[in-house]
């Protein structure tokens, strides 16, 4: 009867969520996701250590002091990651504010003499820089294009897409975000520092790369999934705090957003690299200080002190806060949906046509905004410098792309300055800080904020998912910025008497925008606070982001949700889906037969089933002396793979070896490589001899996989699937007897004063019958 049921149980047991979706041809597409139409473009990552004897036999092996080490290895790459990813942060910054500096100096030179000249080494500049970039990532890195960010969140999520960590990734990251953000376009380049981190952490991980002969062997600690995925973590975290100069936000960041699984442990090691990370930046910003920098000078990295800004609020002004929060919800929401729509057109038939096509678009886009930048300011009349006090700092006019506001640009008149160049037509670091500005009001027009916002808008959109590294933090921030200082301004009109500042209605819109579209509270809220270094505003931001996420959730998802599904990468939310209440784990497992092998199988049955399928996991039975089935547990893909390339485990006969057998393998030769996709059957080949032998499975398979029964809950189902970070679940009929409960008093065992192969489970256990 037993027998029965296991069997029944076997033949409808699944591998949940084992097979991810198809995908449509053999090409990196046009946010650099290598597809294969068999499938095989993104792959689930073994995060569960696979505990069987080999991984026993060498975990007996080694002993306090390896452990000790191996604990000291990784506060090292933490720290190695945190120096690392400053490194290329600062590197990013000051190629960026040095070739942004170049093109204005040159520019603005120029128009002095010759206006048409000066428009056309503006745009001839930008459009070098642009084409730099889309070169590097159409043919050297497509999986450097866009923020990166869907695709490490899917990693961190459990899938393995291929490229998005490699060496030539992180080079065309680096180096693509250089020209497209030093080419003026709509975009930052903080998505992709997350990005870069993120493959740092991954190639210190691996040792670094063996293609190009970057790597170094006693750098190779950390070969599994599991490790990987730590140090990635950290690598993230520490892309945050190195674009923002936001430690504590980079934490959260990878706390809130891209991670699925958290552990103390590694949160030490987080808080670690973002605080190398912090200590790196500000050495060299403190070294740039003295003018070894070039036009880096008090620009580069994103900070907007406001601590001198609005030192109180009114209850009063809560209203139009609150109706900025409104705002961004959905100028986000529309901003997400518009992005899905031209991403998916983009997709399905512009980039199909080829790279010369990307590139041409890329080219377009750089052509418009220089444009738009150069010549928009041109349609609005040149301003009167306000009366300062000289004890300001405030200088009127400005010089364009220097520090500062009232930025002069084609103006009669020594003391005139043009409002809309002070915005379009310089970086966006310092535009930001421009509209972030205390002591500023009156110095933008109704008509050249709503004019900025409308271009800006519909430049970001157009932007967005073009083949080059792209981040939407600042695009995000100077959006909402626009908005909120346009609130301020009607705010200042309307309580007269009130001590009102437009610079912290701006920053309340940029807040709004970027929890509108991204729908992040805390580590979002943190950030903010970091780069304006005014705590005083934490309830105020707290508030917009608050009321624009929920407005934002009403219509869509998060901008990296949207692209992520777009992009066919798999996600496992943090919430399952309404209608898995109603379904069982067997609902769940599809219509699919599982396929399973015996403990002792024939080589060329192996052959023909890893041939004829794409399953990653295989569940082992194994008879009973009274003829009953046993599940003993589950073999992968790879691991069998491994054993047929190495033939050394071939055996004659089809008797079980007794005992564990002869361990012939090291742990790390079952660890699928980083940087290729490890072993296939086509690579493996057989003779007609090894396909008469047979294998042993027991000593390699999973003695220990997670099974659930048949009738549990889809969303319990889905909750241990995602929390625990697994690739497999077996589903089962429900057993027949129990053996013993374990309860929170049986896992708390003391190790001082007792030996650990002696303590017993207390009071709980029982005897079968």
């Amino acid at each position: 009867m037993l027998s029965n049921h296991l069997q029944n149980g076997m033949e409808t047991a699944r591998l949940v969520w084992s097979r991810l979706p198809n995908t449509e041809d053999g090409e990196f597409d046009a946010v650099g996701i290598s597809k294969k139409s068999d499938g095989s473009s993104v792959e689930s990552l073994d995060y569960e250590v696979i505990e069987n004897y080999a991984y026993r036999e060498e975990q007996a092996q080694r002993g306090k002091v390896y452990f000790v080490y191996q604990v000291a290895v990784k506060w090292f790459f933490s720290l190695l990651i945190g120096i690392g990813t400053g490194l290329a942060a600062v590197f990013i910054n000051i190629s960026v504010e040095n070739f942004a500096g170049w093109k204005f100096q040159l520019t603005f030179n120029i128009i002095q003499k010759s206006y048409f000249a000066g428009f056309l080494i503006y745009v001839l500049f930008n459009l070098a820089l642009v084409l730099s970039s889309v070169y590097i990532v159409t043919n050297f890195a497509p999986a450097a294009a866009g923020s990166g960010i869907p695709e490490i969140k899917g990693y961190l999520n459990g899938v393995d897409i291929h490229g998005i960590l490699f060496f030539r990734t992180l080079i065309g990251k680096i180096f693509g975000s250089i020209g497209s953000v030093g080419g003026g376009l709509a975009l930052g380049k903080e998505g992709p520092l997350v990005h870069t981190g993120a493959c740092i952490a991954s190639l210190l991980g691996q040792g670094g790369s063996t293609k190009y002969h970057v790597s170094s062997r006693w750098l190779q600690v950390f070969k599994s999934d599991r490790d990987r995925r730590d140090l990635v973590t950290c690598g993230c975290a520490a892309g945050v705090a190195a674009a923002f100069r936001a430690p504590v936000g980079g934490v959260l960041f990878a706390l809130e957003e891209v991670t699925s699984w958290w552990r103390s442990q590694l949160m030490w090691r987080v808080f670690f690299t973002s605080a190398i990370v912090a200590v790196v930046v500000r050495t060299a910003m403190g070294w740039c200080k003295s003018g070894k920098c070039g036009h880096f000078g008090a620009g580069g990295f994103i900070i907007w002190d406001i601590s001198g800004a609005q030192e109180d609020y009114s209850f009063q002004e809560l209203l139009p806060m609150a109706v900025i929060g409104v705002i961004g919800g959905l100028l986000g929401a529309l901003f997400n949906q518009l992005t899905l729509y031209i991403t998916h057109w983009r997709r399905n038939y512009l980039h199909k046509k080829g790279n010369r096509v990307k590139i041409i678009e890329a080219c377009l886009i750089s052509l418009l905004t220089s444009v738009i930048s150069f010549g928009v300011p041109l349609l609005r009349k040149c301003t009167p410098c306000p009366e300062t006090d000289p004890s300001s700092g405030i200088q009127c006019p400005r010089s364009p792309g220097m520090y500062g506001n009232y930025v002069e640009f084609y103006c009669g008149r020594k003391t005139e300055y043009n409002d809309l160049a002070t915005i379009f037509f310089n970086t966006q670091d310092d535009a930001i800080r421009n509209l972030f500005s205390a002591k500023t009001i009156h110095e933008y027009s109704a008509q050249s904020l709503l004019t900025f916002l409308v271009m800006f808008y519909t430049l970001a959109v157009i932007t967005f998912g073009s083949a080059v590294p792209a981040g939407q933090f600042v695009p995000g921030i100077m959006i909402g910025s626009t908005y909120g200082r346009l609130v301020g301004m009607f705010v200042v009109n309307f309580y007269k008497k009130l001590n009102i500042e437009e610079g912290t209605y701006a920053l309340l819109g940029a807040a709004s925008f970027l929890g509108g579209s991204m729908r992040m509270t805390v580590s979002l809220c943190v950030i903010m606070v970091e780069i304006t270094n005014n705590l005083k505003l934490l309830p105020l931001i707290m508030l917009v982001l608050l009321i624009s996420k929920a407005v934002g959730d009403a219509f869509n998802e998060g901008l990296y949700e949207e692209q992520a599904r777009l992009r066919g990468i798999p996600l496992l939310e943090s919430r399952p889906k309404y209608r898995m209440r109603k379904m069982t784990a067997k609902e769940g497992c599809g219509s699919q037969k599982v396929i399973s092998l015996p403990r002792v199988v024939k080589v060329s049955d192996v052959a023909s089933i890893l041939r004829s399928n794409k399953h990653n996991g295989f569940p082992v039975i194994d008879h009973t002396r009274n003829g009953e089935t046993l599940v003993i547990g589950l073999m992968l893909r790879s691991h069998l793979l491994v054993l047929l390339h190495s033939k050394v485990d071939f055996q004659h006969s089809p008797l079980p070896c007794e005992g564990s057998g002869i361990i012939r393998h090291n742990f790390n030769e079952f660890v699928k490589p980083a940087t290729s996709r490890g072993l296939s059957i086509d690579d493996i080949h057989l003779s007609s001899d090894d396909l008469e032998m047979y294998i042993d499975l027991a000593p390699f398979l999973n003695p220990s996989p997670y099974v659930v029964p048949e009738d549990m809950s889809l969303t319990k189902v889905y909750n241990l699937f995602r929390q625990l970070g697994l690739r497999h679940i077996f589903v089962v009929p429900r057993a027949s007897h129990v053996i013993g409960l374990i309860t929170r008093k049986d896992l708390l065992i003391e190790e001082e004063n007792e030996d650990l192969d002696t303590v017993e489970l207390q009071s709980t256990s029982r005897s079968t019958p």
